[in-house]
């Protein structure tokens, strides 16, 4: 069992209401490459809430509206 991907996958259920995620833990959440969240950055679909360094940080519920914002129609259909 992968315990990195397990630890991250259930960050989101520990993490404290307005807690910053990095970029990779962002993707991982949105189910996306940590490429496509640099890119929602840049066409203004998630503003980073923080900043660690070089690396923005983000608030999950933000990366969580960017990404059912950025879905495309079909694939809102369940």
């Amino acid at each position: 069992m992968n315990t990195s991907r397990t630890a991250t996958r259930t960050a989101s259920s520990y993490a404290p209401a307005g807690a910053l995620i990095t970029t990779a833990m962002a993707a991982e959440e949105a189910a996306v490459s940590a490429d496509t969240i640099r890119k929602w950055v840049q066409l203004g679909h998630i503003a980073p809430a923080g900043r660690s360094g070089r690396s923005h940080l983000f608030h999950l519920a933000d990366v969580f509206a960017a990404e059912r914002a950025t879905r495309r129609p079909h694939e809102l259909r369940a």
